[in-house]
């Protein structure tokens, strides 16, 4: 029987000076940040990908919780799932401890990239320049914004190939202390979601101080109203 090939490349960041986490991600399956995406603020992140069981991310997150670091989450999901070799899997814990596993039933170019504060895995992708270019984005782009930084190493491994028939959703995740996302805009059954994904953050970045703002103060004005006054006090 032939298996389901199953093609993804992502990135778990977090930033040193803020303590946010996020995660980007490109697949050739839709509703990948349905799946896939698994952050909590103060806690850490966990990405499951390949053939996806998404109650690993959840279970990741419960462990993350009781106080486990990132690589023993990941020894604790591959004892508890019996096809953990079909499955690749990232985790990110709250003080910037990574940890990455590929099983070997992954389809070539497949493989992660670990340091601290970052995590990129990917499967069935052109090359190990994906994951590559997608780890030098984020090391070299420390001065910004976290979500900046994932949606470039996202549209770096893109560059580098991504995979042989391209993509067809994407997601991008933040969080920083509050229990709601800072960030979450996703794209699906699209012929270049990561583009699509930029076209989307280009018009959402400016805004995340405003949806910041307005669950403090609900007199703000409009988003546009707001950014239009932004814009005239920076000088744009």
């Amino acid at each position: 029987m032939i298996g389901i090939e199953f093609t993804t490349f992502s990135l778990i960041g977090r930033c040193e000076r803020t303590g946010m986490l996020g995660i980007a991600i490109a697949t050739s399956e839709m509703a990948v940040g349905s799946r896939c995406i698994h952050v909590a603020p103060g806690v850490g992140a966990v990405v499951t990908q390949a053939s996806t069981n998404p109650r690993l991310g959840h279970l990741g997150l419960n462990l993350l919780r009781a106080g486990y670091s990132a690589p023993h989450v990941l020894e604790e999901l591959a004892a508890n799932d019996q096809f953990v070799e079909r499955r690749q899997l990232g985790c990110l814990d709250v003080s910037g401890l990574a940890a990455a596993r590929t099983g070997s039933g992954n389809k070539a170019w497949a493989g992660h990239r670990v340091d601290q504060n970052v995590v990129v895995a990917a499967n069935a992708v052109v090359s190990a320049e994906v994951a590559d270019a997608m780890f030098r984005a984020f090391q070299e782009s420390a001065d910004l914004a976290l979500w900046e930084r994932l949606l470039r190493s996202l549209e770096a491994g893109k560059a580098a190939g991504g995979q042989p028939n391209g993509e067809v959703s994407g997601g991008l995740f933040v969080v920083d202390r509050e229990p709601f996302a800072m960030v979450d805009l996703r794209v699906d059954l699209h012929p270049e979601p990561v583009a699509e994904l930029r076209r989307l953050a280009d018009a959402y970045f400016p805004l995340v101080p405003y949806y910041n703002l307005r669950p403090r103060d609900p007199n703000v004005p409009s988003a546009a109203e707001w950014l239009t006054a932004q814009r005239r006090r920076d000088g744009d």
